[in-house]
């Protein structure tokens, strides 16, 4: 019991006991002595009272704290130990899933509803000490798994937040206002009149599916083990970048795929300029300058851009022509606040001379420029089959994901930025 609650107790005692003596009109000495103890008893006790209070006050906060955080280290506790390997044999030959493994698929099937065994996003993640020496092997020699060549995720790296989403379709409230301030005319002017407050809702739907397939053969069940796990996941993981990266900001709208940023700049309201010059810091930093004009951004420091790695090679062997010759991408890196470089993200050049696109994006007030929405986990489904003759096991996984762009005032698309 907490200390605080036994002094309570106590005092209350007390004035019971009190009220019973104070009721007489000619207390004897004994009852007077007694009134009196009690009452010193009862002011003592109001002062541990205060500081019991105050100690389980703290208490409490720490093991609030402790609460609201232990949820989330428990299920990454769960995740550091989820294994693939299990999952692939739990579809391949029936085996059923134990330990850390079963207690991640148990909770992802309460939250939702799965055809296959849900797999977790963070699962596919490269842990540390995956790397492996062995791999489908010639059982004679063995030689390393070599993975398939995946470019590293941009989204992240441009602002974009991610977030997950149990079902259903999510909106967020956007300011579109234009709210003024302004100055009374006069002793007895007035302000002038309110500015009425806007908004527009910005939502995700989980209307579009993308999916990832896999075949693995009988003979690299057999020999790979851990290796096979740690491949499956890297490739998978990279797969599944790969064509987000692409269809966040190319991503046609039609065909089963959401409306990326750089095809729907129009209709997410993001401004288009045609620069229709060659690539230099002078190109990049006029468009900084309307982000500060229109209080998007405060320094250069809060603008990223995304460019071609052809900007890189272009840029880098133009020199500017002062005292002290430096060089135009290093002059641009110098100043902004991060540079992404992508081949999957934007199209290839085009054109004579050869040009492309870049995108500038700045978070305002906290809010990122493009929000992704993924819904649930993988759904890792087994395709019986398929690959039946042969022994062999098909995979098939499963996420819905969608995009929508905040603000367009957060971005900007740069045409025609020539490389050539």
């Amino acid at each position: 019991m907490l200390e605080s609650v036994k002094i309570q107790r106590r005092q209350s005692e007390i004035r019971q006991a009190l009220a019973g003596l104070v009721g007489k009109a000619t207390p004897t000495e004994d009852e007077t002595r007694s009134m009196e103890s009690l009452d010193a008893e009862y002011r003592t006790n109001e002062t541990r009272l205060r500081a019991s209070l105050i100690a389980e006050d703290t208490e409490r906060r720490e093991a609030g704290a402790d609460l609201e955080t232990r949820a989330g280290r428990e299920w990454s506790d769960l995740i550091a130990g989820f294994q693939m390997r299990q999952v692939i044999g739990a579809l391949n030959e029936g085996r059923a899933l134990e330990g850390k493994t079963a207690e991640v698929v148990a909770e992802l099937r309460n939250a939702g509803g799965y055809r296959g065994i849900p797999v977790p996003l963070l699962a596919l993640e490269a842990r540390a000490g995956e790397t492996v020496s062995t791999g489908t092997p010639d059982p004679m020699q063995t030689r390393p798994i070599i993975d398939r060549l995946f470019p590293a995720s941009v989204a992240a790296r441009m602002g974009a937040q991610m977030i997950a989403i149990g079902s259903g379709a999510v909106e967020w409230p956007v300011s579109t206002s234009a709210v003024t301030a302004g100055w009374a005319n006069g002793e007895t002017g007035n302000i002038p009149d309110p500015t009425a407050y806007g908004t527009i809702d910005k939502a995700l739907a989980p209307n579009q599916t993308m999916g990832v397939q896999m075949r693995v053969t009988r003979k690299a069940l057999l020999q790979s083990g851990e290796a096979l796990e740690a491949a499956i996941r890297r490739d998978m993981n990279g797969a599944m970048g790969a064509e987000l990266d692409r269809a966040i900001f190319l991503g046609t709208g039609a065909d089963g795929q959401p409306l990326g940023v750089i095809t729907g700049a129009a209709t997410y309201g993001i401004t288009s300029t045609a620069v229709d010059a060659a690539a230099s810091w002078a190109t990049y930093r006029s468009a900084v300058v309307r982000f500060m004009a229109r209080n998007a951004a405060s320094t250069p420091a809060d603008v990223r851009a995304l460019i071609r790695p052809e900007v890189w090679d272009f840029m880098e062997d133009q020199l500017t022509a002062t005292s002290a010759p430096k060089f135009e991408f290093d002059r641009m890196a110098e100043k902004m606040g991060g540079i992404a470089m992508s081949s999957t993200a934007l199209a290839a050049p085009t054109g004579d001379p050869l040009a492309c696109t870049s995108l500038l994006t700045t978070s305002a007030g906290g809010v990122a420029p493009v929000f992704v929405g993924m819904w649930g986990a993988v759904d890792l489904i087994r395709d019986p089959f398929s690959d039946a003759a042969s022994g062999g096991l098909r995979l098939t996984a499963l996420t819905t994901v969608d995009t929508t762009v905040a603000r367009g005032a957060q971005l900007e698309l740069l045409t025609g930025v020539q490389v050539a």
